[in-house]
């Protein structure tokens, strides 16, 4: 059995959308990207040492997968991009083209019963980045173990949330928080 862990970023408002650049995801009309970029300098690093350090497998939303697999094969050789070089990478996708980046293997059919057996294999945690509508298909069907949150000192107003209308309840227990010099608080929380 292994966990499975959310790592976000969100605004104080609760929007986890496009957050490094304009063009990642405007659906809905979204004209707020790149919220978190100008904190990135700072954060990035805090990142990589507390939810990255580990070995880990990725699973993906099939848009995220996009994004990263644009960036991340061709990226300049870091542990970072090392890391998610080799790890697995499991992409929830109906979409047609085949996915390239090393390592990838498509979910497709019955996600949910996928997921679950994905927990029950053995091996390193399982990272979901990004993936805004797959975490909402997570949270419904209390597949989440832990949630890796960064909350910027930004508000958007609009865009897609980490807890959309209509989430389940869910108590979770603090395991660690941290207030970075930017204002960013690290937050890990589980599942209770």
């Amino acid at each position: 059995m292994r966990d499975l862990a959310i790592l976000t970023f969100v605004t104080l408002d609760g929007v986890m959308q496009s957050p490094s650049m304009a063009e990642e995801d405007p659906s809905n009309g979204f004209a707020q990207g790149g919220w978190a970029a100008p904190f990135w300098e700072e954060t990035m690093p805090h990142v990589a040492a507390t939810a990255m350090a580990m070995p880990y497998d990725i699973l993906f939303g099939r848009n995220t997968y996009d994004i990263f697999a644009g960036h991340w094969p061709s990226a300049p050789k870091s542990d970072q991009s090392d890391q998610l070089n080799l790890a697995q990478k499991h992409v929830v996708t109906s979409h047609p083209d085949p996915l390239t980046w090393q390592n990838s293997h498509p979910i497709t059919g019955n996600v949910v019963e996928a997921i679950r057996e994905l927990k029950r294999q053995d091996g390193p945690l399982l990272q979901v980045h990004g993936s805004a509508r797959l975490i909402q298909t997570l949270l419904a069907n209390d597949l989440i173990d832990e949630f890796r949150l960064w909350t910027f000192p930004v508000v958007v107003g609009t865009g897609k949330r980490l807890f959309e209308t209509g989430t389940k309840p869910v108590v979770l227990a603090h395991v660690r928080s941290e207030t970075l010099g930017n204002g960013v608080v690290g937050q890990t929380l589980r599942c209770a």
